[in-house]
C-alpha cells in the first residue's frame, strides 16, 4: 500500500513524463524544431533511466533520478557554453541557452540561497550531521528531498560551511 507522499511522487512522475510527451507533439505541430530536439534528448535520457532502474528491479526511475538527469543536462549545456564563448561560437552558445530554457520548464522552482541554507540546516538537524565525515548523509538527504530544486554544486559549497 502507497503512502500519500508515494501517491503524490507517483503522481508527479507521471505528470513530468505526460508533459514531455505532450509537449514533444505540440512542439512538433507548430514545426518548433528546437523545442522538439531538446525534449526528444530529454525522453532519451528517461528511456535511458528507465532501462538503469528495471536493471535494479524498479519499474521506472524515480523523480529524483529524473531531475538530477536533467539538472545534469543543463549543467552539460553550461559546460558547452563557456567553450563556445571561449572559441568564437556565438551562435553555438544561443542553440545551448535555447535547450537549457526548454528544460527548465520541466523543473521545478529553483531554491534561492536563504531557502537552500534552510532546508540544509534542516537536513543537518534531521541526520545528525557535525562534520565534514557526515556530508554525504546531508548531500545523500538533500537529493532525495529537493532534486532538481537546488543547485547541488552550491549546495556542497553551503554545507562545508556549516559543518566546518
Amino acid at each position: 500500500m502507497y503512502s500519500n507522499s508515494d501517491f503524490v511522487k507517483k503522481k508527479e512522475i507521471v505528470m513530468l513524463r505526460e508533459d514531455l510527451q505532450n509537449t514533444l507533439k505540440e512542439s512538433m505541430k507548430s514545426h518548433d524544431t528546437e523545442t522538439t530536439s531538446a525534449v526528444r534528448l530529454i525522453i532519451a535520457g528517461m528511456k535511458e533511466k528507465d532501462v538503469d532502474a528495471r536493471g535494479r528491479g524498479q519499474e521506472k526511475a524515480t523523480d529524483a533520478e529524473l531531475l538530477s538527469m536533467m539538472q545534469g543536462m543543463i549543467k552539460q549545456r553550461n559546460d558547452s557554453i563557456k567553450m563556445y564563448l571561449d572559441g568564437n561560437r556565438p551562435d553555438l552558445a544561443d542553440k545551448e541557452k535555447k535547450e537549457i530554457a526548454v528544460i527548465e520548464r520541466f523543473l521545478p522552482k529553483q531554491m534561492n540561497e536563504e531557502e537552500m541554507l534552510v532546508a540544509i540546516k534542516a537536513i543537518i538537524a534531521e541526520t545528525g550531521a557535525a562534520s565534514m565525515k557526515d556530508m554525504g548523509k546531508v548531500m545523500g538527504g538533500l537529493k532525495s528531498k529537493y532534486a532538481g530544486q537546488m543547485d547541488m554544486g552550491k549546495a556542497n559549497g553551503l554545507i562545508k560551511n556549516l559543518l566546518s
